[in-house]
């Protein structure tokens, strides 16, 4: 598994605001979801040679 990037007690306390529970596992599984875009996104940034991730590129 990639460093935590998510703030766990944030991603709980959304998920509970929106009427639910979070597993135990949710919050890493959202980590290496995260890890997965941040890395597409960075292999379209260097296609289009540059070196600046944008919003599009996500």
């Amino acid at each position: 598994m990639a460093d935590m990037m998510v703030v766990t007690s944030k991603v709980k306390a959304y998920i509970k605001e929106k009427g639910c529970m979070t597993s135990a596992d949710a919050v890493e599984a959202l980590n290496c979801k995260l890890a997965k875009v941040l890395d597409e996104a960075v292999e379209r940034t260097k296609a289009n040679k540059r070196s600046t991730v944008k919003p599009q590129d996500l």
